[in-house]
């Protein structure tokens, strides 16, 4: 697994051991930050971090402050290795949270955050929750996005509380669904 562009292009990322993490492809990562650039001087939340390869292409792109969350302890651990190989320990913070439940000690950040990038674990629920517990008003920043990557097989909403899927792509059993925070008035239409 390596760094796809930007400044730390090419550069080698360790993964989690084991079956209970699952990288997200240099394909799909090309294609998703492909359809996300510029990032320059945007935050991110990378939830699910795994071995934190999403946020550490959006740092590398020019984004300027990444948070991941990764609840198990080994996956944590190869995300901050990477991390501090990778000479990123000034701009980022790992978090040692339970999603979705967790959510609620990220307000702060998630309230500054330009893009949250989410990679929950495969079988709808994961996916489902996090994004409705993100789509709570008052949550994430007007005009905020948030990438959601599950299989394709998911269900996955259209739309939950202010976030709206403004894009979908499938890369074989992966679908990546881009959300956006709507303004108040389109998310009370919804509504009706």
């Amino acid at each position: 697994m390596r760094v796809i562009a930007g400044f730390l292009g090419g550069r080698r990322l360790k993964a989690p051991r084991g079956r209970d993490t699952r990288p997200t492809s240099d394909r799909v990562r090309e294609s998703l930050f492909m359809a996300l650039e510029p990032l320059a001087g945007q935050r991110v939340v990378d939830l699910f971090a795994g071995s934190g390869a999403l946020g550490i292409e959006a740092l590398s792109r020019g984004a300027t402050r990444a948070d991941f969350v990764e609840r198990e302890p080994a996956a944590r651990r190869v995300a901050e290795e990477n991390l501090e190989s990778l000479g990123l320990g000034e701009c980022s913070r790992v978090w040692a949270l339970d999603l979705p439940r967790g959510l609620e000690q990220l307000r702060g950040v998630l309230a500054q955050a330009d893009l949250v990038l989410a990679d929950p674990p495969y079988g709808g629920g994961p996916a489902r929750e996090v994004l409705e517990a993100l789509g709570r008003q008052g949550i994430l920043k007007p005009a905020a996005r948030v990438v959601l990557e599950h299989h394709a097989k998911d269900e996955v909403p259209e739309s939950s509380g202010c976030l709206a899927r403004v894009r979908a792509r499938r890369y074989g059993e992966t679908m990546v669904s881009t959300y956006q925070v709507a303004d108040a008035s389109a998310v009370e239409e919804r509504g009706r």
